[in-house]
């Protein structure tokens, strides 16, 4: 037995998990100015404008597709359980779609824009740019940030969900589990064995809006060479490209080079993993928990799987 299922066996003996909502004695803030890009989606490989705006403290982050008039909200109980390599949204009548939400959602989320209206126009998917979320930092970062405001006029303090007894949730080999701290802590592992060039690596870091500036939106997606015509096969992938993602063929490593770091495809899952951990917001509040998470060979579908586990065994403790 591996190292990491012998790791995920022994989380058997944890017990129930309890969250909370803890005051931050922040306010929440949205955005200073509207910002727009534009870009090719990854899947669908047409063209796609993601025009981010300002909105009102309690409103959260939430989407608007064009043609649409349902809001898709950027919470859990919206994220599609089976959504093929990235993480999709429907609104609530499940009629409005918008997918590959977790590259802008990670940098929203890392960065504080707690409240915003995202219109997507010209299809129903975010721009993937260069395959980070480096661009959309730079995006939140020229316009600037401010305290949001109700309808009212009035600021709302901002609420982060806090880990207060361990849970986890493993499928396989593949496990998340995350454990009270006093701090956002993530440690992530992946494992390519067929591919040598990333084979197993594993990542550490706190979290704050410096650290994932500098050491995590950089990190761009990823593929193996010998699984493109299968994925492209499927529909999917249809605008990835070598200026989009780093392509790692099984027998002749990086087909293009260089890296941004020797690590970049686990930094790239752990920006994953913080953009899907954003769904966890509600009404403006933060959606990562303060807790120590850690994940090994995760991925979308079982990202959003633990978080609603996790609001499943907070109703439950309720």
């Amino acid at each position: 037995m591996s190292p990491a299922a012998t790791a995920a066996r022994g989380l058997k003996s944890i017990s129930r998990a309890a969250l909370s909502w803890k005051p931050t004695g922040r306010p929440q803030q949205t955005l200073a100015a509207a910002v727009s890009r534009s870009g090719v989606g990854l899947h669908s490989g047409k063209r796609a404008t993601a025009t981010l705006i300002p909105a009102r403290a309690g409103e959260g982050r939430y989407f608007i597709v064009e043609g649409e008039e349902a809001r898709v909200a950027a919470e859990v109980g919206n994220a599609e359980a089976q959504s093929v390599l990235c993480t999709t949204l429907r609104s609530e009548c499940g009629v409005a779609r918008v997918r590959t939400v977790e590259h802008l959602l990670s940098a929203m989320e890392a960065l504080g824009v707690d409240n915003c209206r995202i219109e997507v126009s010209s299809g129903d998917e975010i721009p993937l740019l260069d395959g980070s979320a480096q661009e959309w930092v730079e995006v939140i970062q020229g316009a600037g940030l401010c305290a949001a405001e109700d309808v009212g006029g009035q600021k709302l303090e901002k609420m982060a969900p806090k880990i207060d007894e361990p849970v986890y949730l493993r499928k396989d080999d593949c496990f998340i589990a995350a454990f009270p701290s006093s701090q956002i802590h993530i440690t992530y592992g992946i494992d390519f064995p067929k591919a040598p060039a990333i084979g197993c690596q594993w990542f550490n870091t706190f979290l704050d809006a410096d650290i994932y500036s500098s050491k995590i939106a950089p990190a761009r997606t990823f593929c193996i060479f010998e699984e493109v015509e299968k994925m492209r096969s499927a529909g999917l992938i249809k605008g990835g490209s070598l200026e989009n993602a780093r392509v790692c063929s099984m027998t002749d490593g990086w087909l293009n080079p260089p890296l941004r770091f020797e690590d970049e495809p686990c930094r790239h899952k752990i920006l994953d993993l913080i953009g899907d951990f954003s769904l966890l917001a509600r009404n403006g509040s933060q959606g990562f928990p303060i807790a120590h998470v850690v994940a090994y060979k995760a991925g979308h579908a079982l990202h959003t799987k633990f978080l609603r586990h996790l609001s499943e065994k907070m109703a439950a403790d309720q």
